[in-house]
């Protein structure tokens, strides 16, 4: 096969992809996951964190997954949003067994909406039987939590190592800075494109939305805190308040990055799928 054959199937794909993100209106989609995490993003985090409070042992891995909330989920107001996490917390330790109760059902209803949102992109009309997916639902608050924190405590282990290699190999640090970032969004991606659907799917299809989806993820970052900023409209327009809209706008572009890596993902599967049964047919 010559370039112009792969450069015509490549303009084939993306078309296809292109079509498929137009009748699933992933933007639309991005909006919906966007006011369910409004919703749900703070009882999600304090049932977290109210469990690892019960546990001593975690009070590192509690640190360990404020520090990436702080870092991803707005990179360009961490102190402020750590101060509102610190006081969500303390204020959760006061509630009674019915409002945690209450603030589990809602963090629930991220999980779902994502759960729900990743089927219908995979087509899969199948449904759990509630017993099941609570279960499940039940092992991401628990669990998830974690393995996060585990995960970025060997993150912050491995980057602390460069130190110790920027003085035999100049710029292994500032690599490392961005490739474990980059890492690690990746194994995440993969993890929710692998997981989440109720059928089965192949790793280098999850791994190719994956990568995409981390690296549009990690660019963002470093381009939405450079437009905060050096252009602080916000700021300038909402004062104080200006954390509220900026957090709305993060959150709506990574839901969209979210569903960008699962459609090429799904994309690249079925798009091949019908090559080879339409070459199937001319023979």
């Amino acid at each position: 096969m010559d370039w112009q054959q792969k450069l015509q199937q490549g303009a084939q794909f993306f078309k296809y992809f292109g079509q498929r993100c137009s009748a699933d209106k992933i933007n639309v989609t991005a909006g919906h996951l966007t006011y369910v995490s409004l919703l749900s993003l703070v009882p999600l985090i304090v049932v977290m964190f109210t469990i690892f409070s019960a546990f001593p042992v975690f009070e590192q891995l509690q640190r360990n997954i404020e520090d990436a909330l702080i870092a991803n989920l707005l990179p360009t107001s961490g102190e402020q949003l750590k101060q509102y996490i610190d006081e969500f917390v303390a204020n959760a330790s006061r509630m009674t067994a019915v409002g945690i109760g209450f603030l589990f059902v809602v963090a629930v209803m991220l999980i779902s909406a994502i759960d729900s949102t990743l089927n219908n992109i995979w087509r899969d009309t199948s449904k759990r039987r509630f017993i099941v997916s609570l279960a499940i639902y039940w092992m991401i608050l628990t669990l998830g939590p974690v393995l996060i924190g585990s995960g970025l405590a060997a993150t912050s282990y491995l980057i602390s190592l460069t130190q110790f290699a920027e003085e035999y190999v100049s710029g292994v640090r500032s690599f490392m800075l961005w490739f474990v970032p980059v890492v690690t969004s990746f194994v995440a991606f993969v993890l929710l494109y692998q997981l989440v659907p109720n059928r089965t799917v192949k790793f280098r299809y999850a791994a190719f939305g994956a990568v995409i989806a981390a690296i549009l993820f990690e660019l963002s970052k470093q381009i939405f805190s450079l437009y905060i900023t050096h252009f602080p409209t916000y700021q300038a327009i909402y004062g104080a308040l200006a954390t509220v809209p900026i957090l709305l706008i993060w959150i709506y572009l990574s839901w969209n990055i979210v569903l960008v890596g699962a459609e090429l993902a799904v994309s690249l599967e079925e798009y091949q799928y019908l090559n080879r049964r339409s070459k199937d047919k001319d023979e």
